[in-house]
């Protein structure tokens, strides 16, 4: 297999986020000023990441927050920039965390002590996203599911899925799921997939399974499923389309290979929420 354009993981949330907002490639091409065959390349990873520019155009469109983006197509936010003009002295900061090689564990430590001592006293655009492990319970994680299908995969997330939310039919969410894929394939990079769906009035919720053995399927970067994540919504918007993206964020961050080795339930719910303290 060649090597996998730099744009690939981008592109492929930037598809599941437009499809899920019911957005034509067309119509938010028209929206942010470029022609429906460029975004069409960047979808498909056959060109670079947008522009900061148009990535903060593109989050405008989306009502997502233009940070969230950002961090998935590997750009530092405008705002991170003017900072470190402003105040030279930081990039100095940023630079001895480099030289230490902090792990993700002790940079949330370090967010902690941020938050205790200097805590944000404006909004800026780019607030924290809700947590993904908080949606989580330890009857929703499964780990090491053996199975020999995505279709599998599937029924499963979809049952546990429907467990969690009284009126909702598994077999019939299972059905919602898989077109939802036929329409945008949930495969999101780095091993991970977020199948999701729609149900009126149900509660957020969100399953989390690791698979036994790996899952070939088409994604972005030709790496195998090893991780899936599944979230059920009962409204529309932006809440929903933000906790895709933070999917995305998170599995670029290394996300499959932060849980796989768990052995518990509750330690994947708790590394979750660790890996989340940076976000």
């Amino acid at each position: 297999m060649g090597k996998v354009p730099q744009g690939m993981h981008m592109g492929a949330t930037l598809r599941l986020l437009r499809v899920d907002a019911g957005l034509s490639l067309r119509d938010l091409a028209r929206r942010i000023g470029v022609s429906s065959a460029y975004l069409s390349r960047v979808e498909n990873g056959l060109d670079a990441p947008p522009t900061q520019e148009r990535l903060s155009a593109i989050a405008r469109e989306l009502d997502v927050p233009a940070a969230l983006l950002m961090d998935v197509a590997n750009k530092v936010s405008p705002y991170v920039t003017g900072y470190l003009e402003e105040v030279p002295a930081a990039g100095t900061l940023l630079l001895d965390i480099a030289r230490r090689r902090l792990t993700a564990a002790q940079l949330a430590r370090v967010r902690t002590f941020l938050d205790a001592e200097f805590p944000v006293r404006e909004a800026r655009g780019d607030e924290p996203v809700p947590a993904l492990s908080s949606l989580l319970s330890p009857e929703r994680v499964v780990l090491q599911l053996g199975c020999e299908s995505w279709e599998d995969a599937l029924d499963v997330v979809a049952g546990r899925l429907a467990a969690a939310c009284p009126g909702v039919d598994s077999a019939r969410l299972a059905a919602h799921l898989r077109q939802r894929e036929e329409e945008s394939a949930s495969a999101v990079g780095n091993g991970v997939a977020t199948p999701h769906g729609y149900s009126a009035g149900a509660a957020p919720a969100a399953v989390l399974v690791t698979l036994a053995q790996p899952l070939s399927r088409d994604t972005p970067d030709g790496q195998p499923l090893r991780l899936v994540v599944a979230l059920l919504d009962g409204l529309h918007g932006r809440a929903r389309l933000v906790r895709l993206a933070h999917v995305a964020r998170l599995a670029g961050r290394g996300m499959a290979d932060w849980l796989m080795d768990a052995r518990q339930p509750a330690e994947v719910i708790e590394r979750l929420a660790e890996l989340e303290a940076l976000r």
